[in-house]
């Protein structure tokens, strides 16, 4: 017999796009930071932006446009909040832009007379690169370039990145591009042929390479185009013109065995390079030892990136013994490889080689605790200047916790730290978090997050920042801590002077989750606690 009441109604869902949650906001503010502070064509003509300055205008700018995008939800309460969140899109790259455009600020100078200052010079940068992904042809073209065709013009930077060229707007671009490039110093040409067929899209960076043949650049982005081998030997007369190159961009590229290759053997000098990023392409082994040649011809490179190449253990000590030649690096990105330790411990047999070194990412790298070992004694040794450092998600666990710290004692330069998704816990923890309570004021940002912590671990993280001047962001999330334990870091937080904006999303933390202990045993609070007092970090004199 069926129960159900007649006047039964069934249940209706909806799925409402705003607000967003508060983890999104986060990330949106830590996406905005990085792209105002990232070198680009806009602060190579406006000036580039510090990461707290960036972080600072990415955070207003943030508040700004969910208040705006809030309001016009308000007008629509039974709407599915998508106008809202297209608002929100919308004002944000907006005053983005307006922030690039304005620069970093100034600080005060003495005036100089007029007199003394030479006079403005024409604008020299022309893109075309802002708005959707569009296709050209040549009637547009014809439209679009004609900037650049006007007698006098001081172009020097080109950035057609953004826009898909077939054959009839590359035949137009050619001879354009070739009228002026005596002029030229930087060309942006990445994302420039996306959904070509692959024969016109190979024929149109032929064009584009005869046309910009014997250009002496100094900063060349050939990114996001699907190159392979093929690519990179269309490009064959541009490459193998260049010996002054500054910054070579090659990301997501196709990058293969092959392409690396060619790569190698097109361009005739990388003495002058200072950056050179290779990010997210398929280079493996066999490629990650051409790329090693070339870093060894490149002793003036300041930045290198080559994350997520699916570079393996050989491939990773090729690299790393090739950085040896490269005594002015500054910023070292290998992120998402897999390395493994035999890799990491090379690598740390030549950082010691580095000691310009200021940013190091090694997040995801298969380190575990004999790489990070290896790897964090050698930084010992950088310490002073290093202000930055990442090594998330290397299985890292309470055993290599003491060396770390030892480390991050001396590193008293540091403004951001990163060693989320290990397996630290709270033994872990509370000695590294000891490590980082005395001194360390220019800190930042601190990731701590999916390591096991439960209450301990997370309230001797919070005590370590909440005294530190300017510190931006504690993030525990995706550990084990107690509703008890989250109000004690927020007691802390409030205590200190820091307040509770600092504390990120805990919208992945599972306060009944316990964590594994190796030996089936965990340790009470009070044990853990016990450790904190007369907790001593060695240093080297």
């Amino acid at each position: 017999m069926d129960s159900t009441p007649q006047d039964f109604q069934p249940r209706t869902f909806s799925i409402k796009l705003w607000p967003p949650s508060e983890s999104t906001r986060l990330m949106l503010v830590e996406r905005m930071t990085k792209n105002l502070s990232t070198e680009s064509i806009f602060s190579r003509k406006y000036g580039l932006l510090g990461k707290e300055e960036a972080h600072d205008n990415a955070k207003r700018i943030e508040e700004i446009c969910f208040a705006s995008a809030d309001e016009h939800f308000k007008k629509e309460p039974d709407g599915d909040g998508s106008s809202a969140v297209q608002l929100y899109a919308k004002e944000t790259s907006k005053l983005m832009l307006e922030v690039l455009k304005s620069g970093p600020k100034r600080t005060a100078e003495p005036e100089v007379h007029v007199a003394d200052t030479p006079p403005e010079l024409a604008d020299t940068v022309f893109d075309i690169s802002g708005g959707k992904r569009a296709f050209i042809e040549a009637d547009e073209a014809n439209e679009l370039l004609s900037p650049l065709t006007k007698p006098g013009n001081s172009y020097k930077r080109i950035c057609f990145s953004n826009r898909s060229f077939g054959i009839g707007a590359a035949n137009v671009a050619g001879p354009i591009l070739e009228s002026i490039k005596k002029q030229l110093m930087e060309v942006d040409i990445s994302d420039f042929v996306a959904g070509r067929p692959e024969d016109e899209a190979l024929d149109v960076m032929r064009i584009f390479s005869k046309a910009l043949e014997g250009a002496v650049l100094r900063y060349l982005n050939i990114s996001d185009n699907a190159l392979g081998e093929k690519g990179v030997r269309a490009f064959k007369e541009l490459l193998q013109s260049q010996d002054s190159l500054e910054e070579l961009y090659v990301m997501n590229d196709g990058i293969s065995e092959e392409a690396a290759k060619a790569l190698s053997e097109l361009i005739p000098s990388t003495q002058k390079l200072k950056v050179l990023h290779f990010h997210n392409n398929m280079t493996g082994d066999e490629g990650a030892m051409y790329i090693a040649e070339m870093v060894k011809r490149s002793p003036n490179l300041e930045s290198f990136r080559c994350s997520a190449t699916r570079i393996g253990s050989d491939g990773g000590m090729s690299l790393a013994e090739a950085f040896g030649t490269c005594t002015r690096l500054k910023k070292l990105d290998l992120r998402d490889n897999l390395f493994g330790v035999d890799a990491g411990v090379t690598l740390s047999k030549t950082l010691s080689k580095l000691p310009d070194l200021v940013e190091l990412y090694l997040s995801d790298l298969n380190l575990e605790n004999k790489g990070t070992i290896a790897i964090v004694n050698a930084l010992r040794q950088l310490a002073p200047q290093l202000e930055v450092l990442e090594m998330a998600g290397n299985e890292i666990n309470a055993e290599a916790a003491q060396s770390l710290a030892e480390c991050l004692t001396a590193m008293q330069s540091l403004k951001k730290l990163t060693l989320a998704e290990n397996e630290l816990k709270d033994d872990g923890a509370v000695v590294i978090a000891k490590s980082l309570e005395d001194g360390h004021s220019d800190l930042k940002e601190l990731d701590v997050s999916t390591n096991m912590l439960q209450r301990v671990g997370a309230r001797c993280f919070a005590q370590a920042i909440t005294n530190k001047p300017g510190f931006v962001q504690l993030n525990i999330n995706g550990n084990y801590i107690s509703d008890e334990g989250i109000y004690e870091v927020k007691d802390i937080l409030k205590g200190g002077k820091n307040s509770l904006d600092v504390l990120g999303s805990m919208d992945e933390n599972d306060p009944e989750g316990e964590a594994e202990d190796d030996n089936d045993e965990e340790e009470d609070d009070s044990e853990l606690d016990s450790k904190l007092q007369g907790l001593k970090v060695e240093q080297d004199d």
